[in-house]
């Protein structure tokens, strides 16, 4: 593993972790994580791609982990995306002419669904985990949010529970001890911010005709699978698949049954370069 920073939007230092395999790799996978998350967490994930031949970059979104930034706050969703973009352009230098692959978890599925709508000629797909187009908040309280945001950007808001997170009670207890991640909720202007994202997607889900791959577990209690089907349901493009898992808890890649979740995934994953590559 690689750990490395560069200058992201706004002057920001955003921390990055990157892994290789021992050949020549055969894609590239950059991963964006969600709230009250780091990219130290994607390790298992990050080795098991390695093993089957994928370069994979993950960064610490502003805010969070190692990266600068207050934290759980952003301006603008597309400071997140000026960020993953610069990941992007890294990781096509280090290895140019393969085919590139983003996965985002959460928050980071609406912030890699957003980058993936504007750069879908550059992507060979997009792997759309627990997406967070729809949250546990009544729409009356999430619209309030958005005027508030103006008035108390940086007053926190949205509490995530970490027992949300995982079935598995190990993992559950290293969030809560990981000094990476801070437990206070997020921001409003945050959280005003996603609101605002969530709708733009809602009206521009036709305009995603790129591969995607769709992950939801139907027992998550932090974003509603609701939402991962409506975005299948109204995506544009004709490769398009959804797996909801039966009982699985928000953090798929580090729930219970991860291996059936990461076996699916790389399946896709390998489908996708093969035709990129014939």
């Amino acid at each position: 593993m690689l750990e490395e920073m560069f200058e992201g939007h706004r002057g920001t230092t955003i921390f990055t972790r990157s892994w290789r395999p021992q050949g020549d790799p055969r894609g590239i996978v950059v991963i964006v994580h969600g709230f009250k998350s780091h990219s130290g967490l994607y390790e298992w994930p990050a080795g098991q791609l390695v093993d089957r031949a994928f370069a994979v970059h993950a960064l610490d979104l502003r805010g969070h982990g190692k990266s600068e930034g207050e934290r759980f706050y952003v301006d603008e969703f597309a400071d997140y995306l000026a960020d993953v973009d610069q990941l992007v352009k890294i990781a096509r230098k280090r290895d140019p002419g393969l085919p590139i692959f983003v996965l985002g978890h959460s928050v980071g599925g609406v912030i890699a669904c957003l980058y993936a709508l504007e750069h879908q000629t550059e992507l060979a797909g997009l792997v759309c985990e627990s997406f967070a187009h729809e949250i546990y908040a009544p729409d009356f309280v999430l619209a309030v949010l958005k005027g508030l945001s103006y008035i108390t950007p940086h007053a926190h808001v949205l509490r995530i529970e970490d027992e949300h997170f995982s079935r598995d009670p190990a993992f559950v207890e290293r969030i809560k001890n990981d000094p990476l991640i801070v437990h206070a909720p997020g921001a409003m202007r945050t959280v005003a911010e996603l609101v605002r994202a969530d709708q733009r997607l809602k009206l521009a889900f036709p305009n995603i005709t790129l591969p995607v791959l769709i992950l939801h577990g139907t027992a998550d209690r932090a974003t509603k699978p609701h939402g991962s089907e409506r975005f299948h349901e109204m995506a544009g493009s004709s490769d398009k698949t959804l797996k909801l898992y039966d009982g699985h808890y928000h953090d798929l890649l580090n729930d219970l049954d991860k291996d059936k979740v990461m076996a699916d995934i790389i399946d896709w994953l390998a489908r996708h370069v093969a035709v990129e590559m014939s």
